[in-house]
């Protein structure tokens, strides 16, 4: 097998398992072997692979699952993100199922089908590869910071959104961001900043809505100094500050209509005039702004001058919700996991395929904010390896968890649990057509672990992988 291979260990105290396995895995990996716990966390520690096949029962205690758990654990703490399998026979499933809640991946029931576990461990090689690629994108947001800005998606409508920004970066023109709360207006907003040759002078955000209106006049012109009472210096406004520079005027929508006047003028002429002055001042200001109104309508009602809608938006761009960015939600709910659990220093693997639906069909009202937020709970209420449903409180949703259930259920918890679990392997069957290998990538489980909840449920299917 060739040197760039993908590294596999093998534990097992049986020889004659770890011969066949060798032999049945060698042509796709570069394995290693090893019989005792000490052997294995040598191997481990000098070839670090991505996956390993575990048999819980080593020496010195073969008859019983300690030693293969403390195993378990020292890889774990090596390489917490290592994929390891449990080799395991029936009298044993009891173990593995506590080693998968300890951070093991899955579990493999003897005797062994290679074909089968071949799938598994392709598999887990792929899982490490995706978490691998969310781990670098996390780094390379943290590492570029204002440059990206946070910002991630691969849906057609975000990439237009990114095709815009790119456009849109190196000109003067005022831009419009229209889109709901938490749709990331103002990381948009410094997405253009930070591509464009105003990057090096100043970004000054202010928001048209946050301040009184008998204020927000001076602060965005400044004041001269007795211009009113308490004016005893001369102040300079939030447009002079941002000279050279980029202004942002979040929830513009909520600007007063006579202050409406005063801005189209800048936009007009260059210059302002400061509360309480007649000097007209020229300030160098690149306008962006952002409203989660619709400008339109309120014009229509009057309260928003169309000559300036005009003007505030040569360029507009507007941000879809999340609820229409499907492809994108699990992509920010992993980076988003990533970057919580390493701030909380939580081991915690990923979703539980409950939680994964539950992402899927939730509306998502206060948008990649609220998913955010979302997230960051989990990860500090989740006491497993796997984020389960309980801990996102998604309490707003109907399907197809709170279709199980109406006011006068009587079910326990588990039993409603079940139906739930039951109700989404059927959707995803009947989504895949019985293609039992895709049901499975999609469930993020095991095709032997699948098998088992079609036996529990008494689901039947066709295999139309075999």
């Amino acid at each position: 097998m060739s040197k760039t291979a993908e590294k596999l260990l093998i534990v097992d105290d049986n020889e004659d398992i770890r011969n066949q396995l060798r032999w049945g895995l060698d042509s796709e990996y570069n394995v290693f072997l090893a019989g005792r716990h000490e052997e294995a966390l040598s191997l481990f520690i000098k070839h670090r692979p991505k996956v390993t096949l575990l048999d819980l029962g080593l020496p010195p205690h073969e008859e019983s699952a300690e030693e293969g758990f403390r195993c378990l654990e020292d890889i774990l703490k090596i390489r917490p993100l290592t994929k390891i399998i449990i080799v395991t026979g029936n009298e044993e499933r009891e173990n593995a199922l506590k080693a998968v809640q300890t951070g093991a991946y899955d579990f493999y029931q003897k005797p062994i089908d290679l074909k089968e576990l071949k799938i598994i461990v392709k598999r887990a090689f792929h899982l490490y590869g995706l978490e691998e690629e969310n781990r670098k994108l996390h780094t390379a947001l943290d590492n570029r910071g204002s440059l990206i800005n946070g910002i991630i998606g691969e849906c057609p409508k975000m990439l237009d959104v990114f095709s815009t920004i790119r456009k849109v970066a190196s000109s003067d023109a005022p831009v419009l961001i229209q889109g709901e709360s938490g749709t990331g207006k103002e990381l948009v907003a410094k997405a253009i900043y930070s591509l464009s040759l105003r990057k090096d002078k100043p970004f000054i955000p202010i928001n048209c809505g946050a301040i009184p209106e008998n204020l927000l006049e001076s602060e965005l012109f400044g004041y001269e100094k007795g211009a009113f009472t308490g004016a005893y210096t001369k102040v300079h406004g939030k447009v002079e500050y941002a000279h050279k520079g980029t202004l942002f005027l979040d929830e513009i929508g909520e600007l007063p209509y006579p202050l409406q006047v005063k801005l189209l003028r800048f936009l007009q002429e260059k210059t302002i005039q400061r509360v309480g002055g007649r000097e007209d001042i020229h300030t160098d200001t690149r306008i962006i702004a952002a409203t989660n109104k619709n400008l339109t309508k309120e014009i229509q009602k009057g309260r928003f001058r169309e000559d300036l809608f005009y003007r505030i938006g040569v360029v507009t761009i507007n941000l879809p919700p999340l609820r229409e960015r499907k492809d994108d939600i699990m992509i920010l709910a992993n980076l988003f996991l990533q970057r919580f659990k390493n701030e909380f220093s939580k081991k915690i693997k990923g979703f539980e395929p409950l939680a994964i639906e539950m992402f899927k069909s939730y509306p998502w009202p206060g948008n990649v904010r609220e998913l955010e937020n979302r997230i960051q709970r989990a990860v500090l209420m989740s006491e497993t390896p796997l984020i389960m449903p309980q801990d996102l409180d998604l309490t707003h949703t109907e399907k197809p968890w709170q279709s199980a259930i109406n006011k006068e259920d009587s079910r326990t918890l588990k039993e409603i649990k079940e139906k739930i679990e039951r109700d989404i392997i059927v959707s995803v069957m009947e989504k895949h057509d019985g293609q039992i290998s895709k049901v499975a990538d999609e469930l993020g489980v095991a095709r032997p672990t699948l098998y088992g909840l079609m036996k529990k449920y008494d689901i039947k299917g066709v295999d139309k992988d075999n």
